[in-house]
């Protein structure tokens, strides 16, 4: 059919994909809080080192699952096969009503941090936040679309940004990497500490899932999507850890802990004049290009789900003169705006997203084991390294991560988690609604 995926991504192309959806803004945006919640330098590199040994392990699943089942769909297809269609459908749910919101509030967020830098400080993070939602949804609904060489750019401009401060950092006059630690922030414990650098680190990895949602477009997915996904996540790694050694060399443990805007300072260390507001216009269209990212592929599942199920069938709807699920974007839009509305920054917004997203990679952990005894046939051209081990390790990332994310919540925005658990649980009566309208449409 002529309105199937075509194969043609390479594997530049998609690594190049990979690494842009995880190099956000999230790599400027969460330094600070992860260094104060560590404690000290040494604390604050080794967890961006775990943070990406912990990446790869989930990545070494994925590129299992997304080679035995190369088609768009990722974890919707894993957990509907594995775990059957009632999980399936609560996966597309909590991408509609709480994650692709979310974390496009969470770019939003970082675009307006460094606005303020740019235009007026006087204008508050929510308004410039708001704004930027507001125009990237009306442009997607204009029908404008960004092809795979415009993807390929901008990472390129990313990581030459990354580079950028890495230069700077080495460059800068007054080095402070002795500085002395500090106590964890806001009176935290030890382990409390611990459990929030963790939640915010692997939000800045996050992403290199995403592959299961273009496995139907990589050329020669048996090779290309296992080698996409590793050298993905080994390169932003090292990014990651010479991008933090750089911050601690011009700014020192203790200026990078209470930064507000880490890579300006950084920057303006070594060249004051002209620096931090290059870097903030870099943050800034860094930010946005992610936004705009998560908006499109956000609304397209949303489509998916519309398409699937009677219920929703509004956000099936597929608008052919603009080329986009028009209903899919403006309802995106809407909860986007709402999450930034009620939570006004950026940490309270992760509290809400983290859980849900480490209980559906949880789900998909789970389906990795159910698929490889069930379903025994299925050609895998690339089966995960040390099985069982990397596969138990995930399951161990998962539950840890999600216990971390649950407990953190509970104990320092209980607000934030109920909230997220309302809007999950809302899932069930719409999935009870959806099959009965099926149901009643099969009658006539």
């Amino acid at each position: 059919m002529s309105d199937q995926p075509k194969r043609q991504l390479t594997l530049f192309d998609s690594t190049s994909i990979i690494v842009g959806i995880i190099i956000g803004a999230g790599i400027y945006q969460m330094t600070p809080g992860i260094a104060g919640a560590m404690g000290g330098p040494a604390g604050m590199m080794a967890i961006w080192l775990a943070g990406g040994a912990m990446a790869l392990v989930g990545a070494l699943c994925y590129a299992e699952l997304a080679t035995a089942y190369p088609r768009e769909g990722g974890d919707y297809i894993y957990q509907t096969r594995a775990l059957g269609a009632p999980v399936g459908f609560l996966f597309g749910w909590s991408q509609m009503a709480i994650v692709r919101p979310g974390d496009i509030a969470l770019m939003a967020f970082a675009f307006a941090m460094y606005a303020q830098h740019i235009f007026s400080p006087g204008i508050s993070m929510p308004v410039y936040a708001a704004a930027a939602v507001v125009a990237l949804t009306l442009i997607n609904l204009a029908g404008i679309r960004f092809g795979k060489w415009t993807q390929n750019i901008l990472t390129m401009v990313k990581i030459a940004g990354l580079l950028g401060i890495v230069a700077a950092g080495i460059m800068a006059p007054d080095h402070g990497a002795a500085s002395a630690p500090v106590a964890s922030m806001e009176g935290m414990s030890r382990f409390d500490g611990m459990k929030l650098a963790l939640i915010l680190t692997l939000f800045v990895y996050g992403g290199w899932n995403e592959m299961g949602y273009i496995a139907a477009e990589v050329k020669n997915p048996n090779r290309n999507i296992a080698r996409a996904l590793t050298l993905g996540v080994v390169s932003v790694t090292a990014l990651y850890l010479l991008v933090n050694g750089a911050f601690l060399l011009a700014l020192g443990y203790s200026g990078v802990a209470s930064s507000n805007a880490v890579a300006v300072d950084a920057m303006a260390a070594s060249f004051p004049r002209i620096a931090g507001k290059a870097i903030a216009i870099l943050i800034c269209i860094s930010a946005l290009g992610a936004a705009n990212g998560l908006i499109f592929t956000g609304a397209r599942i949303s489509y998916a789900l519309g398409t699937d199920h009677g219920a929703f069938r509004r956000l099936g709807r597929w608008n052919e003169r603009m080329g986009g699920p028009m209903g899919a974007l403006i309802i995106q839009g809407a909860i986007s705006l709402a999450i930034i509305a009620i939570f006004q920054n950026y940490i309270d917004t992760i509290i809400y997203t983290a859980p849900v997203i480490w209980l559906f990679f949880l789900l998909t952990s789970v389906s990795f084991f159910v698929l490889r005894i069930r379903e025994r046939g299925t050609p895998r051209p690339f089966r995960t390294p040390l099985f069982p081990l990397i596969p138990a390790l995930f399951i161990a990332m998962c539950v840890f991560m999600l216990y971390s994310s649950v407990t953190y919540a509970w104990n320092v925005k209980r607000d934030s988690l109920l909230l997220m658990l309302s809007a999950l649980a809302l899932g069930v009566p719409a999935l009870i609604a959806s099959r009965r309208m099926e149901k009643s449409a099969g009658r006539q």
